[in-house]
């Protein structure tokens, strides 16, 4: 594979599992010296680590909280201390808190409240820390969902509303930081195979149901979606900034 990326250094936030590390890996085939975040395991945090090593790169793992706002500073400054430098950030972490409607008598306001304090407002603050330290030419990529932009079911309001909100602050960051040749863009995952949506999966009848929205009839593997992160991140994607891309078996049309 070509090391298209050598000579970068990216952060990526929720590294440790599922899509997070999937981006690391990638990205190191590519070439690129590698900093993920993570918020609970350390030992598997650890494990992306030696694998990342093992193909030629640097590599560290910092614990960072996304919910913390206070914390993304630190997150930045320690990438930069450790590497000398930060190329590409992708801001992958976030949570999903599913399965109830707005007028819910029991609704879960607690964690909903939870899950725009990370998918919105830790987002923001890791992009703002790392945004006045970001080489020129640099490159910005949130991961959004598919329902940011097309809600097919019910029962994911909040969650829909956190990852909409990510495109309009997507595309202002775009705008302020298009004079420093900084691309910001989304990439929007249908369905992919992690613990996010083991349990979803593993019910038969839901598969069934959610295979029935694509029209290419199998949900997302995580080399699939890491390529379109890595095409945003490489020179290829130099003159793409603002968009949003889904990776979804066409479940959006």
């Amino acid at each position: 594979m070509q090391k298209e990326l050598s000579g970068k250094t990216v952060l990526i936030t929720g590294g440790s599992r599922g899509l997070g590390a999937g981006l690391a890996q990638a990205f190191a085939e590519r070439g690129a010296d590698v900093a993920i975040s993570y918020a609970n395991s350390s030992a598997k945090a650890e494990a992306v680590v030696d694998r990342l090593k093992a193909s030629g790169v640097r590599a560290i793992a910092v614990h960072s909280d996304q919910s913390d706002l206070a914390a993304a500073q630190p997150l930045v400054d320690r990438v930069i201390a450790q590497f000398g430098k930060l190329d590409i950030v992708v801001n992958n972490a976030g949570i999903a808190v599913q399965g109830q409607l707005v007028d819910d008598p029991d609704f879960n306001a607690s964690d909903n409240d939870r899950q725009w304090q990370v998918n919105v407002m830790g987002v923001v603050a890791t992009t703002r820390a790392a945004a006045a330290k970001l080489t020129d030419g640099g490159r910005i990529i949130f991961i959004g969902s598919r329902f940011g932009t097309h809600v097919p079911v019910p029962g994911v309001a909040d969650y829909a509303g956190t990852k909409a909100a990510l495109i309009g602050y997507a595309k202002g960051a775009a705008r302020d930081l298009g004079p420093r040749n900084i691309t910001v863009n989304v990439v929007q995952p249908g369905v992919m195979p992690t613990d996010m949506s083991d349990a979803m999966l593993g019910d038969p009848d839901a598969r069934a149901a959610i295979l029935d929205l694509h029209p290419i009839r199998r949900i997302a593997t995580l080399e699939e979606v890491a390529e379109t992160v890595c095409f945003l991140a490489g020179p290829s994607g130099s003159y793409i900034t603002g968009e949003v891309l889904s990776v979804s078996g066409g479940a959006a049309i």
